[in-house]
């Protein structure tokens, strides 16, 4: 066995999925190729989310076959960078809006209700206790989102598809809004979290080449 555990040649073992799971094989062939297709957002525009994705559910294979496949459709280089750092912006937001629970869990007067949008207002706190990396943060989530190579509406789209990887629904709250504002239609908005159910369930998909190899040793 290899030192490595990641070894493109380990994909080969997908081959057998065809004997051992293939009405699960067909469909999930089927559901990709649905999910990526031309439709309200381009295959491009597709490809570049994925790629976004990919990064979330931090697959090597993913990466590696979406960003063929995004090149392949005209994205620039520039571009998958400008999508992945939309990725560690709403990442490093997850983290932000999310310790609001931190400060209720310290106030014995604080609501029971986990997620509202009233609980956003603690932010002010984690501003207050951690200023300098607050202002660091909101510095950094206000670069990664400015219209560059990718416009606004486009990032604001990879965002609500990131934030629904990420399953933070604040993040998918504001930046939904963002997006709608910026002009994304609910067609778009639609086809985007669809790219993220498609790569989430690819992330895993993939990874069976790692359990065969490894059943196999």
């Amino acid at each position: 066995m290899t030192n490595s555990l990641y070894q493109k040649e380990n994909l080969k073992n997908l081959n057998q999925l065809k004997n051992i799971a293939p009405d699960q094989l067909q469909a999930f062939s089927e559901f990709n190729k649905a999910v990526l297709k031309e439709g309200a957002l381009s295959k491009k525009d597709k490809e570049i989310i994925a790629v976004a994705i990919a990064h979330v559910t931090e697959c090597p294979y993913c990466i590696d076959s979406h960003t063929r496949s995004a090149k392949a459709e005209g994205a620039s280089l520039d571009e998958l960078v400008e999508a992945v750092f939309v990725v560690a912006g709403v990442e490093s937001g997850g983290a932000v809006t999310h310790s609001t629970h931190m400060q209720n869990a310290v106030d014995p007067e604080a609501s029971d209700v986990l997620y509202g949008r009233s609980n956003l207002k603690k932010l002010g706190k984690l501003g207050k206790y951690a200023s300098d990396g607050f202002k660091g943060y909101s510095n950094f989530s206000a670069s990664v989102m400015k219209a560059g190579k990718l416009s606004g509406k486009f990032k604001e789209i990879i965002a609500v598809a990131v934030a629904h990887a990420t399953q933070c629904p604040y993040c998918i709250d504001v930046h939904t809004k963002n997006a709608v504002k910026a002009g994304a239609t609910n067609e778009e908005l639609s086809e985007a979290v669809m790219v993220t159910s498609a790569l989430l369930a690819g992330g895993a998909y993939a990874h069976i080449a790692n359990m065969i190899q490894s059943f196999g040793d």
